[in-house]
């Protein structure tokens, strides 16, 4: 059987609009004959790059109310459940260590959407690393062994060298697509437009 074309999937656990795509990409992917790769990360260090502290959507206040706004919209015609955690963004990096330990095994991606669903769909924090651990267990894993092996160097390790890697590939934002001739898309609405990219079904035009 052919291998079908990958697409990676870049996101962070603090981003709203990672949050629709998590929760889409696996039937997305499916009917366009497409392969994920999951690759969580932390848009933090990239922020602070730019000089900021937070997101952007704090930053600029009209961006932030108009994003609220339009994922009120897009979870009501995706049938998501949407509540606002406080504060926002949360601090992601328990979750990310343990999702980047389960990027690669089958239980990533579930686990990846419990957290979504709980600091978006919940609006519930991911914060402590004990409602992270109850997330681990929830999914049907052993929370003492995954946590231990989460927080480990060579995991934070790991971690810090993903996040470098996106920096330097040019990642500002999440969720962020890339296709395996390196072609980036970024932001939920690119999401379609990645898997066809990927399938070779572009734009007239367009190399």
């Amino acid at each position: 059987m052919a291998r079908l074309p990958v697409i990676e999937f870049w996101y962070e656990f603090a981003s709203t609009y990672s949050y629709l795509s998590a929760m889409r990409i696996e039937d997305a992917a499916t009917a366009a004959g497409v392969d994920i790769r999951w690759r969580p990360f932390l848009l933090g260090p990239i922020f602070s790059t730019q000089g900021w502290n937070t997101s952007p959507f704090n930053i600029y206040p009209a961006k932030g109310r108009y994003m609220w706004r339009d994922m009120e919209r897009e979870a009501a015609r995706t049938g998501l459940r949407l509540r606002r955690p406080a504060p926002f963004p949360q601090n992601s990096l328990t979750a990310t260590r343990v999702a980047l330990l389960g990027a690669d095994e089958p239980w990533g991606p579930t686990f990846s959407r419990a957290v979504f669903d709980k600091a978006f769909g919940e609006g519930l924090s991911i914060e402590e690393p004990s409602a992270i651990r109850d997330l681990v267990a929830l999914v049907g894993l052993d929370s003492d062994s995954i946590m231990r092996n989460a927080t480990a160097e060579a995991n934070k390790t790991r971690l810090r060298a993903v996040t470098e890697e996106a920096r330097s590939r040019g990642l500002f934002g999440a969720p962020t697509f890339f296709t395996e001739d390196g072609e980036m898309f970024w932001g939920n609405d690119r999401l379609d437009q990645a898997l066809a990219w990927a399938t070779g079904d572009r734009p007239s035009g367009v190399r």
